[in-house]
């Protein structure tokens, strides 16, 4: 039986129109998660529309999400299971379709009732993953994480019974959202797609966090790439997605936007299929529709400004390592245990996988990322990790409070003073998808 999906195919459909660019919106009263829907649907920009759920629907405590719609409450995303199917119907009647997928955010490293809940609306599409939805959001321990995993998956799968491509996004890419270099990173991702395809799913993206240096963000996007080829089996329909940075972000609208418009950038140079957008807003408080749609309108003016001026044989960034530390991380995971979830399982239990600053009991917690003075993300120490001088040299960098505070706002500082010393009479609205960093500076 032939499948489709709202998902499927997706990169193919792009490969010559840009990257699709989506928010990461949710509201707890369905008439408003609707108005952003039909919002975002209408914005001058190719968009993907996105449910995000809330953190008591994270955490499975559907009695205080019901409690707090019940007393008029409003929560930090859109309550799926306690709103049920039908009423989630209702939000996506004349919206969702082929020209506009819908997907699920949620933040839960027990996922059952999630997807079950998104299943019986009709959706077919969701992200996270057993360790980059358990590590840094929940004290679950990585084991029971990976068994939920295992088994959402597979119900998931089941959509293509009915005729459905199920999809699912590793948020592997993303681990902290900052402090961690990107091969680990993309081995995490990898990791997870493999992980998802064990389990019965063909339809995937990998995703990657912009961090603070864009010609490593290029080389990693492009490792990325050349792994997931490598690794993944020749059965599956997978495309990348490049997050805008997931950190502390610029508190001016200007320095804000200096990061949008990389983000853009990156996505379009690497033949990224989607971006995940943040809007200025999102450094102090949640953005409200209307940012949303301005934050998507000028990530897909910016993409479409950067389509023009990259070559299609762009000359590649300069290899400093990434794919080989990534590779060797994966490879040393896999040798562990034939099954993707006991392997993951032991590799944090022996430090093969380390993320720096990570608190979770699962996690080693010896390594450590610094940012070295041209702004590029190095390992501080590797911990057990089997990458030793891979991408720099074997003296370990000791990081201080002082500094890891300091590298924790790095992106945020640089933009904002750059934003600030340009000395703009600009107002917010006009600093549009034209002004680059240099602008700025001249201005």
């Amino acid at each position: 039986m032939s499948t489709s999906g709202s998902f499927a195919g997706l990169a193919a459909r792009r490969r010559s129109a840009g990257p699709l660019v989506q928010p990461r919106m949710g509201f707890s009263g369905p008439r408003r998660m609707r108005a952003g829907l039909e919002a975002v649907r209408r914005a001058r920009a190719a968009t993907v529309g996105t449910l995000t759920l809330d953190s008591y629907t994270r955490v499975k405590d559907y009695a205080s999400a019901e409690r707090a719609l019940a007393d008029g409450f409003p929560l930090n995303g859109y309550p799926l299971v306690t709103h049920g199917p039908d009423t989630t119907r209702a939000v996506l009647d004349g919206i969702q379709g082929p020209d506009f997928p819908v997907q699920v955010r949620h933040g839960s490293a027990l996922p059952d009732d999630i997807i079950a809940a998104l299943v019986a609306a009709g959706l077919d599409a969701t992200e996270g993953g057993p360790v980059s939805y358990c590590l840094p959001y929940s004290r679950v321990p990585l084991r029971e994480a990976t068994v939920s995993w295992a088994r959402s998956c597979e119900r998931f799968a089941e959509l293509r019974d009915r005729g459905v491509e199920p999809h699912l996004e590793s948020f592997g890419g993303c681990m902290m959202g900052q402090m961690c270099p990107p091969g680990l990173l993309i081995a995490i991702t990898v990791l997870e797609g493999l992980f998802f395809h064990r389990h019965g799913l063909r339809s995937i993206s990998l995703s990657y966090a912009q961090q603070t240096d864009i010609r490593q963000d290029e080389e990693a996007v492009a490792a990325l790439r050349s792994l997931a080829t490598a690794f993944l089996p020749d059965d599956t329909d997978w495309h990348i997605v490049v997050y805008a940075y997931m950190g502390k972000y610029p508190r001016t609208h200007g320095g804000a936007l200096l990061v949008l418009r990389a983000a853009a950038e990156l996505a379009v140079r690497t033949g990224a299929t989607r971006l995940i957008v943040k809007t200025p807003a999102e450094s102090y408080r949640i953005p409200t529709i209307e940012e949303n749609v301005e934050a998507l309108e000028f990530a897909g003016a910016a993409a479409a400004a950067e389509a023009t001026r990259t070559p299609p044989d762009a000359a590649p960034a300069p290899d400093t390592g990434i794919a080989a530390e990534a590779r060797q991380l994966i490879e040393a995971v896999l040798d562990l245990h034939p099954d993707i979830g006991q392997a993951l399982v032991r590799a944090f239990a022996k430090g093969y996988l380390d993320v720096p600053y990570c608190l979770h009991s699962d996690n080693h917690g010896r390594s450590r990322g610094y940012i070295d003075g041209a702004g590029r993300l190095r390992w501080a120490s590797v911990g057990s990790m089997p990458i030793r001088g891979i991408t720099g040299g074997t003296r370990e960098h000791t990081v201080g409070s002082s500094e890891l505070l300091s590298a924790l706002s790095y992106v945020e500082r640089t933009h904002d003073l750059l934003a600030l010393r340009s000395q703009d009479t600009r107002t917010s609205d006009e600093l549009d998808a034209g002004t680059t960093a240099a602008d700025l500076r001249q201005a």
